[in-house]
């Protein structure tokens, strides 16, 4: 039988603090230490277009946050794109938290399952209003809302079209500016 040691949040905080952490490109899921996969050039491209473009739209009502942690119920993932409520000077002494989150997206190729999985319910056990997953290998967006225990109520696939954040329903996001590559 394996067992799988859980480290808190706290745990985990000292752990990255000690520096120990410095060169190893890992996220805290439901207490366990996860290895993140490298980006390819594809993704990081499209993260760095949709952060500009999300910026854009949303200026001075948000915090557009690149690949960087958010503090969760047992888990600090670093989803690749987290919009978040101003002011930015709140994240000099701790990551957003989940009341701070509009919206999360991960970019995925190689990680589909994980972040459609595993991430998608964690997001949704936290009760983040709105999760999307920018599936470059099949060139769509899934968008979650409404989330519950297990997941999201609410899921629906895009090639095309706008997409109007739950928080912003008079911002029109094309879908099409999500999917570059």
């Amino acid at each position: 039988m394996k067992t799988v040691f859980k480290w808190s949040l706290l745990d985990w905080h000292r752990l990255v603090n000690s520096g120990v952490l410095a060169d190893k490109s890992v996220e805290l899921l439901e207490g366990e230490i996860i290895e993140m996969s490298p980006e390819g050039v594809e993704h990081s491209y499209t993260n760095h277009t949709v952060v500009e473009y999300l910026r854009e739209l949303l200026t001075a009502s948000v915090v557009v946050r690149q690949a960087l942690p958010v503090t969760l119920n047992n888990s600090e993932p670093q989803p690749d794109i987290a919009v978040v409520r101003l002011p930015s000077t709140k994240y000099a002494t701790h990551h957003p938290y989940a009341e701070d989150i509009y919206w999360l997206v991960e970019i995925s190729k190689t990680t589909l399952s994980k972040d459609l999985n595993e991430k998608q319910k964690i997001y949704s056990q936290n009760g983040i209003g709105e999760y999307w997953v920018i599936d470059l290998s099949e060139k769509k967006v899934w968008v979650f809302t409404q989330p519950q225990e297990n997941g999201y109520a609410t899921s629906v696939e895009l090639t095309t079209g706008i997409i109007n954040p739950v928080a912003f329903p008079n911002v029109a996001i094309a879908v099409e500016r999500l999917l570059i590559v």
